[in-house]
């Protein structure tokens, strides 16, 4: 019998997979300040963004399926409460963002202010909330599992969602073009 020269998947604990997913939004929040105030193209902000809200989408779904009630118990509620008030404020200003266009006025500064609500956040969950999880007795282990699990349903519904919107357009542009040749 062969063995498989496939490297096994690494599951991460939940607390390294949400801090990773923390650093992404970091870097790309970044990128689209340092976009914004070199004036980049309006195209390559929206689509900066629409990156940015996809990644906070997924993973603020995780943090609320399965990460907040997973250590519900463990950690004072308090924390918790605070924390999915934090994320409707996130989900607020992300659903105004992917409503507008990147020339819009408010643009950049819906962006800027919904990178200052994620870094408080985040600075609050590193700081307080986690160090109490890894304190309790929770099996962050599994907890990540099942949060890679549906971390990649998610990314991959995001994915196959974008397919179809950009498919409908070349179709649109297609029956355009031929109606007015």
């Amino acid at each position: 019998m062969q063995k498989s020269s496939a490297k096994p998947i690494r599951r991460k604990d939940a607390i390294t997979l949400l801090k990773a997913d923390h650093r992404t939004v970091e870097k790309l929040f970044k990128q689209y300040a340092k976009l914004a105030e070199e004036g980049g193209s309006r195209a390559r902000k929206e689509k900066l963004a629409e990156k940015i809200c996809n990644e906070l989408k997924v993973h603020t779904q995780i943090e609320e399926e399965i990460f907040y009630p997973g250590v519900h118990g463990a950690i004072e509620e308090d924390l918790l409460k605070e924390a999915v008030v934090e994320h409707a404020s996130a989900k607020e200003l992300i659903s105004q963002i992917e409503s507008m266009d990147a020339g819009d006025e408010l643009f950049d500064a819906k962006v800027q202010v919904l990178a200052e609500y994620i870094i408080h956040h985040v600075e609050e969950e590193e700081t307080e909330m986690f160090p109490k999880v890894q304190k309790a007795d929770v099996d962050t282990k599994a907890l990540g599992a099942r949060m890679q699990g549906l971390k990649e349903v998610l990314k991959s519904e995001q994915s196959s969602r974008i397919t179809r919107v950009v498919n409908s357009a070349r179709r649109a542009v297609k029956a355009i073009v031929s109606h007015t040749s």
